[in-house]
């Protein structure tokens, strides 16, 4: 009997392979004998693709082919991320993760359960991959804007970590989805006889604290320098202050949200012709994502000659009780305290409507998850009041949206700069076929993550996250910027997360905490070709591993003796 061979990887079954390179992976015979190009290839998926007629279906199909052929997942992905990534990700995801525990068919990530304490280091050795990057982290708890969601959370991190690799080239293997199980608030789900979560209430925050303590020593202590997103926390400022100085981690949705919003709005605010010091901003929604935005924009204003009260005192925040005061009569959370108003003379505003009328903004910012919240009345005045109003409806996915991108565009009569968190279609309207910015965090997360992880940075800095932020506006094309575009066209994402994984580098050297000694002397130029090399790139896959095994071929009939041939193929 012959010995057994490990087992192929996901990557190995794809038929651009050759003969060789087939009998080299033992998956001759496993696959149909036509060897493809990758055209044809990618012409077979779009067409499987374009047979799903729902959304969740092409989900699906994609999670199938993700986990059966990574390399052709991600060369089409590649190459049609304008149309894929609302399928990977937002807002398909959210549907994804309503039904994670429905449609389970194999595992894509680990989870690991509050009955894990204790022993979260033998779980984590169970995870196949000896050289993991970066991690994305969530408890579920509050999944986009669907609420406390469990364990079916876990299609944002399998997600997100799918953009990680399309977007910026961190290689699929290097990559761990990380789904912590502590409990559920959503009684519907502990009680659906298909939920496959504990069916317990979720853990107080103290034990949770304690768990994530043990998890971030864990996680370290088994991948020595990994990047650790944390990804939809209820309240997500705890672990960040508790981990953000000690290991190397970061929160997308504080930060990287803060600074994909940052970039649009450096664009925007130079196009609007108003001067930073008259910006006035009213937020609708006062969260973690909100404020994180908030303090992201401060800090650009204060880079721009304000003092740090000036830019503070350019935002007007209001919750689902109104304007945010010092004197409303409730206990402000934490987070909120930074903003609140004391300026309001004893008058409480209760309603957005009041507040926009009372402080005639020139920018106005959704991240309510409340859909319409924008109505034609208030856009309308927007219009009036301001030449070049600045419309950011960012909430997820597109139902939560505060309005429509042909809403913004016909109630302010075409003058809106205009940004939203969900994909919108391009709209006619003048004669001329104009097109959304989306603040998608695809924008910076991806470059942030490369960026950390070459430049081996032991902390995730402030000066780190506002390098991806002013990066991201400098990579706009001279055509981009003619046209009005906010963010770069999403075509050329790959090219976009270099530039800003650039600038996080710069920023982690800056800063003393960069650990990659050899790139130190490099130029900017010599710089991104060195990044470039770094990236895990799909389409050249195939060709590297026909080189490798015919390199072995070649080498093996050199060793072999009177010409007998000395490969086992």
């Amino acid at each position: 009997m012959s010995a057994a061979h490990p087992a192929p990887a996901t990557g190995d079954y794809d038929t651009s392979h050759s003969a060789a390179v087939r009998m080299y992976n033992h998956t001759y015979g496993l696959i149909p004998p036509s060897v493809e190009s990758l055209d044809v290839q990618e012409s077979r998926c779009l067409q499987q693709l374009s047979r799903k007629s729902s959304t969740i279906d092409k989900y699906l199909y994609l999670s199938g082919l993700r986990n059966s052929n990574v390399h052709l997942f991600y060369r089409l992905a590649t190459k049609h991320l304008k149309e894929l990534a609302p399928l990977i990700y937002t807002p398909t995801v959210g549907q994804a993760c309503l039904e994670w525990s429905l449609n389970y068919v194999r595992p894509e990530g680990l989870y690991i359960s509050y009955a894990d304490r204790g022993n979260i280091a033998s779980v984590l050795h169970n995870w196949p991959e000896q050289n993991v990057e970066i991690t994305v982290v969530t408890d579920g708890s509050r999944i986009l804007g669907l609420g406390d969601l469990g364990i079916n959370g876990m299609g944002i991190p399998v997600g997100k970590l799918a953009l990680y690799t399309a977007c910026a080239g961190i290689r699929p293997e290097a990559t761990l989805p990380l789904m912590l199980d502590l409990g559920t608030g959503n009684q519907k789900l502990r009680e659906h006889p298909l939920y496959m979560g504990s069916r317990k209430e979720r853990v107080s925050a103290h034990e949770e604290a304690d768990f994530l303590d043990e998890l971030m020593v864990a996680l370290t202590e088994r991948w020595p320098g990994i990047v650790v997103q944390f990804e939809d926390f209820k309240n997500p400022f705890p672990a960040l202050e508790r981990y953000q100085h000690k290991y190397t981690c970061f929160n997308d949705d504080i930060q990287g949200t803060g600074a994909v919003v940052l970039g649009g709005i450096v664009s925007a605010v130079k196009q609007s012709g108003t001067p930073v010091k008259e910006q006035r901003a009213v937020f609708l929604g006062a969260g973690s994502a909100g404020v994180g935005v908030a303090k992201q924009i401060v800090e650009y204003f204060i880079q721009e000659g304000l003092t740090e009260d000036e830019a503070r005192r350019c935002f007007w925040l209001v919750d689902s009780k109104g304007l945010v005061t010092n004197d409303r009569g409730d206990e402000l959370a934490e987070h909120k305290i930074y903003f609140s108003r004391d300026d309001n003379g004893g008058k409480q505003y209760k309603k957005l409507e009041d507040v926009v009328e009372h402080i005639k903004p020139t920018i106005l910012m959704g991240l309510s998850t409340i859909g319409g919240a924008f109505t034609p009345e208030l856009l309308t005045k927007m219009g009036e009041w301001h030449d070049r109003p600045i419309i950011f409806p960012l909430s997820n996915p597109s139902d939560n949206s505060e309005c429509t991108f042909e809403d913004a565009l016909k109630h302010t009569h075409g003058k809106c700069l205009f940004a939203s968190g969900s994909p919108f279609d391009p709209v006619e309207y003048n004669g001329k076929l104009l097109t959304p910015g989306q603040g998608n965090n695809m924008y910076v997360f991806p470059g942030i993550g490369l960026g950390t992880i070459l430049a081996k940075a032991t902390t995730v800095t402030q000066s780190m996250i506002y390098a991806s932020a002013t990066s991201l506006s400098q990579s706009l094309t001279q055509s981009e910027v003619s046209e009005g575009w906010l963010y770069p066209e999403v075509a050329r994402i790959r090219d976009v997360s270099v530039v800003v994984a650039r600038g996080v580098i710069r920023a982690a050297q800056d800063a003393g905490v960069d650990r990659e000694q050899s790139i130190k002397g490099m130029g900017d130029e010599e710089l991104e070709k060195w990044i470039r090399s770094k990236m895990y790139n799909p389409i050249t896959e195939t060709k590297r591993v026909e080189e490798e095994v015919q390199g072995l071929l070649k080498m093996s009939k050199k060793a072999a003796p009177n010409g007998t041939s000395g490969s086992h193929l």
